[in-house]
């Protein structure tokens, strides 16, 4: 049994087992996040723009298994960056210092002083960042699909008809979003289930609001850390898979 959960009825009377979830504060922003397992060391997961703290855990999906799994040899810290998910959704103008930051708060929060850190996605670019602010916090980094600066076809104006996206031009992501479009981009092999789209759409809903999205993106354009690297002095494991229509 993995330390860390408490049951929930859900509607019908159905049982299930979720992690308790706190806020850290950083700065004005509350920050959702859980801890999960007693493993003999910490691990943060920063997540990319597709995250909820209790949709992680629905019985049988993927994310349950991952993060039961990654629970299973460590202590698991996990939460919705500012403006996605349990956390508040409005974050005005903040810069990725200040995101970064957040990553110490939810440290902080959760008692750990060191901790290994895997970044996936846009979540990368913070944990890249925050690495080379905090070595004396990260004992490893993982870097799985992102990129240093922010992807070229997600920049603003978005560009859908961009080779590595299958969108149609001049159509806008918030418009878009809640629809499950972004299989087409995540998991192409299933952009043909409806079931996957389905899914998918839950998740873009209640990850990340239409005007949050165009915000977030407005602000991930400026994102660029390759000045950073140089800086970076912790073991550093970069995970990328071929065929990916996002980061390459």
């Amino acid at each position: 049994m993995i330390p860390g959960f408490v049951s929930l009825a859900l509607p019908g009377g159905r049982p299930t087992r979720v992690p308790e979830t706190g806020y850290a504060r950083s700065g004005d922003i509350h920050i959702g996040y859980q801890v999960v397992g007693d493993g003999p060391f910490d691990l943060v997961f920063v997540p990319g723009l597709l995250s909820h703290l209790d949709l992680l855990w629905e019985e049988g999906t993927w994310s349950q298994r991952f993060f039961t799994r990654l629970a299973s040899f460590s202590r698991l810290i996990l939460f919705d960056k500012r403006g996605t998910g349990l956390s508040d959704r409005h974050f005005g103008s903040a810069t990725l210092e200040e995101r970064m930051d957040d990553v110490r708060a939810v440290m902080d929060a959760a008692g750990s002083q060191r901790a290994a850190v895997i970044g996936y996605s846009e979540g990368g670019t913070m944990s890249l960042l925050f690495a080379a602010a905090y070595p004396q916090r990260v004992s490893a980094l993982v870097l799985a699909s992102t990129t240093a600066p922010f992807p070229a076809c997600l920049r603003l104006p978005v560009r859908w008809d961009h080779p590595r996206c299958l969108r149609h031009a001049g159509t806008g992501p918030e418009e878009d979003w809640g629809r499950g479009g972004s299989v087409e981009l995540f998991a192409p092999e299933l952009s043909h289930s409806q079931t996957a789209r389905a899914n998918i759409a839950r998740w873009e809903r209640l990850s990340i609001s239409p005007g949050m999205l165009r915000d977030y993106l407005e602000i991930n354009r400026h994102l660029d850390v390759r000045s950073v690297l140089p800086a970076l002095r912790v073991p550093t494991l970069v995970l990328h898979r071929s065929g990916d229509r996002v980061t390459w």
